[in-house]
């Protein structure tokens, strides 16, 4: 089901993935979709999700957390380049919710805790290293707009200037972890 609804939401968009057309697409009634799943959100959800399970995490024991944070926000990154098209569903949906989505949050917290960042900066970090890939994943998977001024990095471009970036907000994070600055 969920493989059909990639292909659907892959070849012709977010709007045309629907209960209907998935259903069509694998030859049920539609009502036989709600037995695996309540709606369309919590099949975008588990859709997302599931690209999710393909981000390597950390060794659990890997001496420097801060550097366990950067492979983690790095695999992500690069899984997002790997599925562009759901980029912007992750960018709509605010991240992703599911299993694979919380073991990789709960995984981010333990370095961000090992790394002396505590509640409620961590959680706080957490969002903002979300944010920062998802962000950067859009802007190196998608096109500016055409307004004749822009310049689109190379993947290497990107890929590098991810990196840096994120090893500046790393930095900044556990610079002072128990400040949270409103």
């Amino acid at each position: 089901m969920l493989a059909a609804a990639r292909d659907l939401l892959t070849h012709r968009g977010l709007q045309a993935l629907t209960m209907r057309a998935l259903a069509e697409r694998l030859d049920v009634a539609p009502n036989t979709l709600y037995s695996h799943v309540a709606n369309k959100t919590a099949l975008i959800d588990d859709l997302l999700d599931e690209v999710l399970a393909e981000v390597q995490a950390p060794t659990p024991d890997i001496e420097d957390p801060t550097v366990g944070l950067h492979q983690l926000m790095a695999s992500a990154y690069d899984v997002l380049l790997v599925h562009p098209d759901l980029v912007p569903v992750y960018l709509a949906r605010q991240g992703a919710r599911g299993p694979h989505a919380q073991r990789l949050g709960d995984i981010t917290i333990a370095l961000l805790r090992r790394a002396g960042v505590v509640e409620p900066a961590a959680a706080e970090a957490l969002r903002v290293l979300i944010i920062y890939t998802i962000g950067s994943a859009a802007f190196a998977s998608r096109p500016p707009l055409a307004t004749g001024t822009e310049h689109r990095l190379n993947p290497d471009e990107s890929a590098a200037n991810f990196a840096n970036g994120l090893r500046w907000l790393l930095a900044g994070i556990v610079q002072d972890p128990t400040q949270v600055r409103r």
